[in-house]
């Protein structure tokens, strides 16, 4: 009896001063139940109803209307057409409450007209139905939707907007910056300041870097062309505290200095040299903001389309030649199919190198090739490309303290997002990622001692140059940190003491 009682609800309506009871089941639409006040109301079923509290709020026509009682009927009333356009009044102001509540939460720029269309289609929808008060809740349900929508886009729902992957027809001008003797030299050293230039002024240090290595000239790279791609690429980077367009021109700024330094156009062909830069400027492109181990402990697209096998990696390589399938996008145009095919093949393996998950692999067979390096060797070489793109995508610590540690905060604030969110839904947090385990020395002094130094000294037995450049500043921010922790650390227990 108790389950079948539970099924039913008893509502007390105040009709024309005397108590009507009225009981329905609690799987009835609000339409039978508004139905069913209008019998009880003597007025015809299709009359639109407004139901008030005791307090005279405004109560919604549904199985989950707030209980009363006997003594706290709810008044039922016909609606008139001047109700009606107050009701009307009511819900724009609903509505415009609920879009400016959107606006300050998440703050998408790209998202704003979409929402501005559904709340449209909303209020459309609803003038058409009579502004039936029951429509409300059908609009309060769409926009619940539509907010669970916008919150997964940053993570499963890439590239909808087909508008970053459709080239730019006019001839693009970003505007173009042009580039001092000063910091043309500044950009082939491992000690340039990545923080002082706006985009415009990154593209035409690219661009830049693309002529000056002969590529352009080499490869009948068409400049426009090559103007285009840059500005697709810098509009295919999401705006994440780490993984951003900033974070592109620093991993291809670092390759082309290492190019420079290592005098790498002497060992490698200029095809190699072109697949290195590609893969430098490509390889994180449309990065969420969450890493591999999120986006496969929550099961995300991207996971399930690439099987768990490095799916940020293979997404960043999907964008690029999604790019590239563009006609004036495709600095590649000059090349033959088989010649593509190399090329393509190139670039992938290289932007696959970049996780994380591989740096043991291919750091051990790098090590096994280093004392019998031969660059005629297609494996050794390849296997060198693939140590270099690691080192610039890491190289952070190879720069000035005032340079590197900037990244190291953005880096944290974007762990920190990933480790917020896994809390919130239940799954594995990394210790170096949560922020309640983690201080800025700790995060660094492992990852640069166990990491970084043994990778860098490792390419040093090839290019010795970049000791001095590269793996002396690596181990003065490794004793610099060390020495933070023990500042922290005596900091730490003199407040136990206290």
């Amino acid at each position: 009896m108790g389950s079948a009682s539970s099924s039913y609800r008893v509502i007390y309506l105040d009709v024309e001063g005397r108590t009507q009871k009225v009981v329905f089941s609690r799987f009835c639409s609000p339409c039978d139940i508004k139905d069913l006040f209008c019998t009880a109301l003597g007025v015809p079923r299709n009359t639109n109803l407004s139901l008030l509290d005791s307090s005279g709020a405004m109560v919604s026509i549904d199985p989950t209307m707030p209980h009363n009682t006997e003594r706290s009927p709810y008044r039922v009333l016909p609606m008139t057409g001047g109700q009606l356009a107050d009701k009307e009044e009511l819900f724009q102001n609903v509505l415009t409450q609920v879009a400016e509540q959107f606006s300050r939460a998440f703050k998408i720029n790209e998202l704003k007209s979409e929402v501005t269309n559904r709340l449209a289609m909303l209020e459309k929808r609803v003038e058409l139905e009579g502004m039936k008060v029951v429509e409300i809740e059908k609009c309060r349900t769409d926009i619940k939707k539509l907010r669970v929508e916008m919150a997964s886009r940053n993570n499963s729902n890439f590239l909808e907007d087909t508008k970053k992957l459709t080239p730019r027809r006019d001839v693009p001008s970003y505007p173009k910056y042009m580039l001092s003797e000063q910091t043309i030299e500044a950009l082939k050293k491992p000690a340039f300041d990545v923080w002082l230039w706006e985009a415009n002024e990154m593209l035409s240090c690219l661009e830049h870097m693309y002529h000056d290595l002969g590529l352009v000239t080499d490869f009948n790279i068409n400049p426009i062309t090559l103007k285009r791609w840059l500005l697709s690429i810098h509009d295919n980077y999401k705006n994440n505290p780490f993984h951003n367009f900033r974070h592109c021109f620093c991993v291809t700024q670092m390759m082309y200095s290492m190019i420079c330094l290592c005098s790498l156009q002497e060992k490698f062909t200029q095809v190699d040299i072109l697949i290195l830069m590609t893969a430098a400027v490509c390889h994180d492109l449309d990065h969420p903001g969450f890493n591999n181990t999120y986006q496969i402990n929550a099961r995300t697209e991207l996971a399930v389309r690439y099987n768990d096998i490095s799916p940020l990696e293979n997404h960043h390589c999907a964008v690029a030649f999604q790019i590239f399938s563009q006609p004036d996008c495709n600095i590649f145009s000059s090349f033959d199919p088989e010649a593509f095919k190399q090329l393509r093949q190139g670039t992938i393996t290289l932007i696959l190198a970049t996780d994380m998950a591989r740096h043991g692999e291919i750091l051990d067979s790098f090590k096994q090739k280093v004392d019998s390096f031969d660059f005629t060797d297609e494996e050794h070489a390849t296997c060198l490309k693939m140590v270099l793109i690691k080192c610039c995508d890491i190289s952070n610590e190879v720069r000035p303290m005032e340079v590197a540690e900037p990244w190291v905060d953005c880096l944290l604030e974007e762990y920190f997002m990933q480790s917020d969110r896994e809390k919130t839904e239940g799954l594995p947090v990394a210790p170096f990622m949560d922020r309640e385990r983690v201080t800025k020395p700790t995060a660094q002094i492992g990852f640069i001692k166990f990491v970084l130094i043994p990778m860098f000294e490792s390419v040093m037995k090839l290019f010795p140059q970049i000791e001095e450049a590269m793996v002396q500043p690596l181990r003065e921010s490794r004793d610099r940190y060390e020495e933070l922790k023990q500042i922290d650390d005596a900091m730490n227990e003199v407040g136990g003491l206290l």
